[in-house]
């Protein structure tokens, strides 16, 4: 899934992890760089987020976010199964239901790795191990999937103001009656 992609929801995510529940979760963060498997989940958070855009607009969403945490836990070699990870996630949702909607993210980071939120991308599953890569998170201008400008324009239009539109054709009025009056009245027979 590349960065422009639409994002994944919780529904989707979740139904796959169902899906391969024997095999061991592992999460690539970057080029042949994975987390390691003592990794734990330490919590799944769900944040409703509203915001106001650059143009005035407001917009909401929700997110479900993964943390993972390195413990640093030596002479393990293999990570969590999905089972367990499902055990997790069961027993968060006996607490708070997840939007099923909602765009996952994945949070990691360790002395390598700034903390960062990420998403699921591609999902690769052979016969042992189920491998979410994880694709970084992106900026954009709102303004921009609105059909308005993002960037002050050689006509003067400023950052996230509507779309300049072509300008209307005016039409002339004509004169369809002479400057005499009189050739066109209700006794004339004209109409």
């Amino acid at each position: 899934m590349s960065n422009q992609s639409k994002p994944m929801n919780w529904r989707s995510f979740k139904s796959v992890l169902i899906r391969n529940p024997d095999k061991y979760l592992q999460f690539q963060y970057a080029e042949g760089q994975f987390v390691e498997p003592s990794f734990h989940i330490t919590e799944i958070k769900q944040a409703p987020i509203v915001s106001v855009d650059c143009g005035g607009k407001m917009n909401s969403w929700t997110e479900i976010i993964i943390q993972l945490w390195e413990p640093g836990e030596q002479g393990i070699n293999r990570s969590m199964k999905v089972s367990k990870a499902l055990s997790i996630i069961n027993l968060v949702e006996k607490s708070l239901p997840l939007n099923p909607l909602a765009t996952v993210k994945i949070e990691f980071g360790n002395s390598r790795f700034d903390t960062r939120q990420m998403y699921p991308g591609e999902l690769i599953t052979d016969t042992e191990i189920f491998t979410v890569n994880l694709t970084p998170d992106f900026t954009q201008c709102k303004a921009l999937t609105r059909g308005q400008s993002c960037e002050t324009t050689s006509e003067g239009d400023v950052c996230c103001s509507p779309a300049r539109q072509p300008a209307k054709r005016k039409l002339e009025l004509i004169e369809l009656v002479g400057t005499d009056a009189s050739i066109c009245t209700p006794e004339s027979g004209c109409c």
